[in-house]
């Protein structure tokens, strides 16, 4: 029999942690791919509680950097054995060393080491454990930011994996995939990789599989507003939680079940309930899961909770839960997060309610930086457009609200956002026209009915024309 090689306790060859002193065992590279995969519901799986050891988790024990540290030197030890031997480097070594370096958010060497065992095992043709570190490499490149290499990975993983008939392992990484594409707003394919999912855990009878995936297909329910499909998956999945003393699952469709609510606006109360039911049991389990996870799963509830408080507002309350929210995926993010954006946005609309006017222009010109880099250029311009209005109606700066909304109008018009920018031309004419420069005001106005017409706009169409024709005439009886 095995032995852990911490406390030296027997240990099975399927035990994914040591049930005497709960450290962390690799028994083999197979198990690697099941524990580190992030399949459950968009996050990884959390034993609750007990902190079982037949659980499995990804980044979410608590271990010390020194801890990690000395882990790190017992695998430098091992390297450095087999080196001096003059035998093969053992790339489930390597992958070890990689997830060691991942606890400590060191992507650098974590990734260095996958692509190193990655090497090793192409010399092998060892096509799993291939597939393994083309996974954990796209969960790095998706953690930093470089989502066309994370969803390259993904998809070389996939391809093996179905050609090795691995059905539970290709489900998890279509859940990946639809991660990766819900976070770069594709939605037509993260739609597409989370219904795969849950037809091959249907064919399969994967029940668990299917709860998960339909979990994280949620998210992209919400954008479609097809709340109905959402409230059936929650009945469902809360059940199931439940049933199976499953707490992390439940704390999620608590969230989901606060965020659902909310965009209905069906019962405020009962969002405000859900939502703080969550935070309870977050609380609860706090001990026993990595500060990354616990502000993993508190950024969506203060930012909720926030948005509630903004609704009744309580000023004082909603700025402390999205400041809070703020702080969480501060935490978690590694360099810029997209939600990061949308808080900040929500604090600029809250400051603009408390009448700290430019307070409110730097946190909405701090959010769209960030959608500008996530390549989010519809609200990078929406934004503009807000900031541009204040500069108009509160500071009276016609310069600077010109600049704004010029700026808003070069992303839509080169996008194809007709409406929008036939918006942003006609208030650019208005501000034209009151300076008294007409040519500067017909040339924007004429502009803007160009596109209504495009939208068979016939209202904006016929108001544009009356204002066209009031400016000719002024100028045509001048000249007179």
């Amino acid at each position: 029999m095995k032995k852990c090689p911490y406390c030296h306790s027997p240990v099975e060859d399927n035990w994914f942690y040591c049930k005497s002193c709960e450290k962390p065992l690799i028994s083999n590279l197979q198990d690697v791919l099941h524990r580190s995969l992030k399949d459950s519901y968009d996050k990884p799986d959390v034993p609750y509680i007990e902190l079982e050891a037949e659980e499995e988790f990804y980044d979410n024990s608590i271990i010390e950097d020194k801890e990690i540290d000395r882990m790190i030197q017992e695998v430098d030890d091992k390297l450095s054995s087999k080196e001096e031997l003059g035998e093969p480097i053992p790339g489930a070594l390597l992958i070890e060393k990689s997830s060691l370096y991942y606890k400590k958010r060191d992507f650098t060497n974590a990734m260095k080491n996958l692509e190193l065992a990655l090497k090793n095992f192409k010399e092998e043709n060892e096509l799993l454990n291939i597939a393994i570190c083309h996974n954990e490499i796209g969960l790095i490149q998706e953690d930093i930011g470089f989502f066309d290499q994370a969803i390259y990975h993904f998809n070389r993983s996939l391809e093996i994996l179905k050609d090795l008939d691995e059905t539970e392992k290709v489900n998890k990484i279509l859940n990946n995939l639809g991660n990766v594409y819900f976070v770069i707003k594709d939605l037509e394919h993260s739609y597409e990789y989370y219904q795969e999912a849950i037809k091959l855990s249907k064919q399969e009878n994967l029940l668990y599989e299917e709860i998960k995936s339909s979990s994280n297909l949620i998210e992209v329910l919400y954008l479609l507003k097809d709340y109905e499909r959402i409230k059936r998956i929650l009945t469902r999945n809360i059940k199931f939680f439940k049933e199976h003393d499953d707490y992390y699952g439940i704390i999620q469709s608590d969230i989901k079940y606060g965020k659902l609510y909310y965009l209905i606006g069906e019962d405020y109360d009962l969002a405000y309930e859900h939502l703080n039911n969550a935070i309870e049991l977050i609380s609860r389990v706090k001990e026993k899961i990595s500060i990354y996870l616990k502000s993993k799963l508190e950024w969506e509830c203060y930012f909720y909770l926030g948005k509630l408080d903004m609704l009744w507002n309580n000023s004082t309350k909603a700025e402390t839960f999205l400041l809070k929210s703020l702080e969480a995926v501060r935490i978690f993010e590694i360099g810029d997060n997209i939600n990061e954006g949308e808080i900040l946005e929500n604090l600029a609309e809250l400051y603009m309610t408390k009448g700290e006017i430019e307070r409110a222009i730097e946190y909405y010109n701090l959010s769209s930086e960030i959608f500008h880099k996530f390549g989010d250029d519809y609200k990078k311009a929406e934004l503009k457009f807000k900031v541009g209005k204040i500069f108009l109606e509160f500071i009276e700066n016609n310069v600077e609200a010109i600049n704004h909304f010029d700026e808003a109008l070069n992303i839509y018009e080169h996008k194809g956002y007709i409406k929008e920018a036939a918006i942003v031309l006609h208030k650019m004419g208005d501000i034209y026209l009151n300076r008294g420069l007409k040519d500067l005001a017909l040339r924007n106005f004429d502009n803007a009915r160009t596109h209504y017409l495009e939208l068979n706009d016939e209202y904006n169409v016929n108001l544009l024309e009356e204002k066209i024709k009031s400016i000719t005439n002024n100028k045509n009886n001048y000249l007179l």
